[in-house]
């Protein structure tokens, strides 16, 4: 199973302090069915509408940090207010999904939760929000910095070209020349040569790793 079940007392342990009594109040409200999900690569959570009688569902990856975990359950908690007003006849991320997620990100944010950068970072585009934490590469690189990571994990864009790294699924890369926003990655053994984000997190190799 990817998800799992928890008491909602338990959430208090994924939210920064001082977070989980507004966050409950929400999901009692509209009876939300939460899961903590595993390591997703493709999103960071997801929602799902209430139909035929069942509860809106939301799920979030359980290895964000605090602050990431609370953003993330911000978005989609800001779907369901959405699809209360508006059901299926607005974009998922349109105009009103993005005030419903500003909205949410402004009463939190008033009331101190979140450190000086990453607050910054959220009031930037507070009233045009990206669809994704992911798309938003100075939200991204803000929450990465309160990450536990080990040392040799790092962003893409701190390496020097020619540096090697591998990737989640332990492929090694030589890094090459930055391409727009983007940076290549000559795949080690193939040849193959990748673009990626520089806030992709990649394992450092050392050039005794290459071959």
């Amino acid at each position: 199973m990817s998800k799992q079940e928890a008491p909602l007392s338990a959430l208090a342990r994924f939210l920064p302090p001082g977070t989980f009594e507004p966050v409950s109040a929400y999901l009692h409200q509209y009876k939300v069915h939460l899961t903590v999900a595993r390591t997703r690569k493709s999103v960071l959570g997801d929602y799902r509408h209430s139909h035929r009688g069942e509860a809106h569902r939301i799920s979030v990856n359980g290895d964000l940090n605090p602050y990431a975990f609370l953003i993330t359950l911000l978005h989609e908690l800001a779907h369901l207010l959405t699809f209360e007003r508006w059901g299926n006849r607005v974009a998922p991320h349109g105009a009103e999904w993005k005030r419903s997620f500003g909205e949410l990100l402004a009463q939190f944010i008033q009331h101190d939760i979140f450190p000086p950068d990453i607050r910054q970072a959220l009031e930037r585009t507070l009233h045009n929000p990206a669809a994704s934490s992911c798309a938003d590469e100075v939200l991204l690189r803000t929450l990465r910095r309160y990450d536990q990571r080990p040392d040799n994990v790092v962003l893409i864009e701190s390496l020097p070209p020619g540096a090697l790294f591998e990737t989640s699924d332990g492929r090694v890369f030589q890094k090459g020349e930055k391409v727009r926003k983007r940076h290549r990655g000559t795949e080690v053994g193939t040849g193959r040569v990748y673009l990626f984000s520089p806030v992709y997190e990649v394992k450092v190799r050392s050039e005794e790793g290459r071959g």
